[in-house]
């Protein structure tokens, strides 16, 4: 089961609009497209999140190009989200709802992810820029694929939390399929709580890696940024990772064109 854009639904409206339900938040640009085509949990991660941003330019003018070929309403109102935004609309949202009605509600969010000097830093900037959320954190091990003791560590951790939102930031592909899997599987007793993967914000937010500027993303050059601020780690995923990430889409357009 490969990820066909063409066939995906990514969320075009505002983030405000997020039900206040429990939904499954993941995002998708060029790079988790290109893993996709080859990881089938992956794809069906991505595929049946309830809620999947488009995370990229690259998608966003992908998505509408391929939209002129197929049978599917217009996407000319998709933009970019990334899962930055998602992060400072969900911290703002409870920041804001702590006292909601003039009444004092505990808001509680848990960063579940990185290491423990990644999630102090973290702790201690949400402690001054969002003062009225609880804040919580987890750091698994760090391996490849995680034991049944480690997922019931994590899964026991978050459920004696009850988090309002959950962040997930253990990179792609293995923290949208940890989070579909331990979704679906009932072990999370959290109702109403939004499980975001946001990944690299992790470390973005604790100052560990340097963002690009806002004008280089708002022209859609992020990319580019970090392929020079780490180019032995990023050149593969962009230099090469664009080209196949191109190659997929003409392939989609052609097999439109066919139908």
């Amino acid at each position: 089961m490969a990820l066909y854009l063409s066939e995906t639904t990514l969320f075009t409206g505002s983030l405000a609009d997020l039900a206040p339900t429990k939904l499954l938040i993941t995002t998708i640009n060029a790079h988790s497209y290109n893993v996709a085509q080859h990881d089938e949990a992956f794809a069906k991660s991505l595929h049946k999140s309830d809620v999947l941003l488009p995370d990229g330019i690259s998608v966003v003018l992908a998505k509408r190009w391929l939209s002129h070929s197929v049978k599917t309403h217009s996407h000319a109102s998709l933009k970019k989200i990334a899962g930055e935004d998602l992060f400072y609309y969900e911290m703002n949202r409870l920041n804001v709802e702590t006292y909601h009605g003039g009444s004092h509600k505990p808001t509680k969010v848990m960063f579940l992810g990185s290491n423990e000097s990644t999630l102090q830093k973290i702790k201690e900037r949400t402690a001054k820029e969002f003062p009225n959320v609880e804040v919580y954190t987890f750091s698994p091990p760090y391996k490849p694929e995680f034991s049944e003791i480690d997922n019931t560590k994590m899964i026991e951790a978050v459920n004696a939390i009850q988090p309002d939102v959950l962040f997930i930031g253990m990179t792609a592909p293995k923290q949208e399929k940890w989070a579909y899997n331990t979704v679906n599987s009932g072990r999370l007793a959290i109702d109403n709580c939004h499980v975001c993967c946001i990944g690299a914000v992790f470390d973005f937010y604790a100052g560990t890696v340097t963002r690009a500027p806002q004008w280089v993303i708002r022209i859609g050059m992020e990319w580019f940024y970090r392929l020079i601020m780490e180019p032995r780690r990023m050149w593969r995923r962009y230099l090469v990772g664009n080209v196949k990430f191109l190659w997929g889409i003409f392939r989609e357009k052609f097999i439109a064109l066919q139908i």
